[in-house]
């Protein structure tokens, strides 16, 4: 047999083996696009789409002792920490000093974060990796189902959530962006899903209390933080990271001011201004612009009824009254 037609075959049987787990599984309508249903797998909620990928990375992945996994349930600040951590562990291989300004030669004035740091399931993740020292990629994968690799090496993982309401208004907006919708719509049929932990990657209650719990377990490779802190005090926290991932800026840089460079660069408003921020396109459909609507702690407010919120903010009590973990109102 041809290796073209062996290809076909082992893909025709990898498609069956999705439709066959697929067809056993408890499946809700989302409420963003009518033709696409949430899947509850292994406690999680998943579209189709997402399952292949899903299982070939927890069963097929190896990871390496210097990876870096960056995790993080959808619209919780990705595009930021991928931007951070890219600039952080790359910054000796480009002009920091001009960080803040156009002569800089960093490749996120050309290239959208997500292109720099692949997800996983990406078409181009092999190929962009494989040459990495280390290796950075990203998921949206909870914690369970991170492939045993990953535990049991010296990856380092870095995790970031946000404040759930935020998290539910962003991915509201970027559900209708990912579907080509001109306008936002179902937001009180969305929240009612969302309450109910139906949304991609969801529950978020258990997306972020599983990398909480291990990340207390194992700190020295977990590092758990928050959109609201990083807002609060980035510099802080790029130091954080850099002496987290082996990559600690030295006395000489700190006089240079580097991590406020990197800080500046990957500000949300700088981001979202680069040329290729405002009119490129990924791969999978979504445009760059997709990524940057307002990046604000608290924008909630200006979304959900007086009803919602209540109904928000006692269930996020609910869920995390048993953890060290807070959200500000």
């Amino acid at each position: 047999m041809e290796i073209s037609n062996v290809i076909k075959q082992k893909k025709k049987e990898e498609e069956m083996e999705v439709d066959e787990i697929l067809a056993m599984l408890e499946k809700v309508k989302d409420a963003s696009h009518g033709d696409v249903y949430f899947y509850s797998y292994q406690g999680f909620w998943i579209h189709d789409f997402d399952l292949k990928g899903i299982i070939s990375f927890q069963t097929q992945f190896e990871a390496r002792d210097d990876d870096i996994l960056l995790a993080s349930c959808p619209k919780s600040g990705t595009t930021w920490l991928k931007s951070l951590v890219f600039a952080i562990v790359n910054r000796a291989h480009h002009n920091c000093a001009t960080y803040s300004n156009n002569n800089n030669d960093s490749p996120l004035f050309t290239t959208n974060p997500h292109n720099l740091i692949p997800f996983h399931a990406s078409s181009d993740f092999t190929s962009s990796t494989e040459n990495m020292k280390p290796r950075l990629l990203s998921t949206h994968n909870p914690y369970p189902l991170l492939p045993p690799s990953i535990k049991s090496s010296g990856c380092k993982i870095v995790y970031i959530c946000r404040n759930p309401l935020d998290l539910f208004v962003s991915l509201w907006y970027y559900n209708h962006k990912f579907w080509g919708d001109n306008e936002p719509h179902h937001l009180e049929e969305q929240f009612e899903l969302f309450c109910k932990g139906i949304h991609i990657f969801g529950p978020f209650w258990d997306h972020i209390l599983g990398f909480r719990k291990a990340s207390l377990e194992m700190p020295h490779k977990i590092l758990f933080l928050k959109f609201e802190d990083l807002k609060r005090d980035g510099v802080f926290f790029i130091r954080k990271m850099a002496d987290f991932l082996g990559f600690s800026f030295s006395a000489e840089e700190e006089n240079r001011g580097i991590p406020q460079e990197i800080e500046k660069l990957c500000s949300f408003e700088h981001l979202k201004n680069l040329d290729v921020n405002k009119t490129g396109k990924q791969s999978f459909g979504p445009s760059n612009s997709s990524y940057f609507r307002k990046g604000e702690v608290g924008d909630w407010v200006n979304h959900l009824t007086p009803e919602m919120a209540k109904r928000g903010k006692k269930l996020i009590q609910e869920k995390f009254e048993q953890s060290d973990i807070t959200f500000e109102f």
